[in-house]
């Protein structure tokens, strides 16, 4: 990548796709937004660049890139593929670009108990990296699968698809509300659906929605 390439990246801002960093992070931080990545549609994190967009590099790229290595080889699990390369500045720094591809491995998780190597997983929502809801879990698991979905298109789905019907979309926390059920239940029930294809998930940085699936 050229300069001039990132600085076009750089030049629209952080967003679904684009994070930047002044310098690698806290290692826990920096997997978190990695993971993020690949659990989603990809991108690529500016190792040099300051919130305010400005392109300044780092003044060791060497060593920045140990840490980066080492961050992700101990928070990430399963392991994430990822490439990294450096973009000349001036004689003294250079920038960083990480790019993460969409992962076929996903959902990939934050370790925060080195014992199990258990912890949450994020996915990349608008211009943050956020915690993953259980129902996006599921469905992240789920796309591994090759058998397709049943289910039995009873009362509670009913009631939820007039439900779409006239407000368009459900949270988790709605459907279990107006169904009179679990929101565990909920959660469920609508990642059936969602694999089933009836509804489709959409993600918001306050939580995830539903809505009917509409196919051409």
């Amino acid at each position: 990548m050229t300069i001039e390439e990132v600085q076009r990246f750089v030049g629209n801002g952080e967003g679904q796709y684009v994070e930047f960093k002044f310098r690698v992070p806290e290692p826990a931080r920096l997997a978190k937004e990695v993971i993020a990545f690949a659990n989603s549609q990809g991108g690529r994190v500016f190792i040099g660049v300051g919130d305010d967009g400005k392109i300044v590099g780092v003044k060791d790229a060497s060593e920045e890139e140990f840490v980066l290595r080492e961050a992700l080889d101990l928070y990430c699990r399963p392991q994430i593929a990822w490439s990294s390369e450096r973009v000349y500045v001036s004689s003294k720094r250079d920038l960083i670009v990480v790019t993460v591809p969409p992962s076929i491995r996903k959902p990939h998780f934050l370790v925060v108990n080195e014992e199990d190597g258990s912890g949450p997983a994020y996915v990349r929502v608008q211009d943050m990296s956020i915690e993953a809801s259980p129902e996006s879990v599921q469905l992240m698991q789920s796309e591994h699968l090759a058998d397709g979905v049943q289910f039995e298109f009873g009362e509670k789905e009913l009631l939820l698809m007039r439900y779409l019907e006239s407000y368009s979309k459900v949270t988790v926390a709605g459907f279990a509300q107006i169904a009179n059920i679990s929101e565990s239940d909920a959660g469920k029930l609508l990642v059936v659906l969602t694999r089933a294809g009836v509804i489709d998930q959409y993600r918001e940085p306050r939580g995830d929605y539903y809505m009917i699936a509409f196919r051409e």
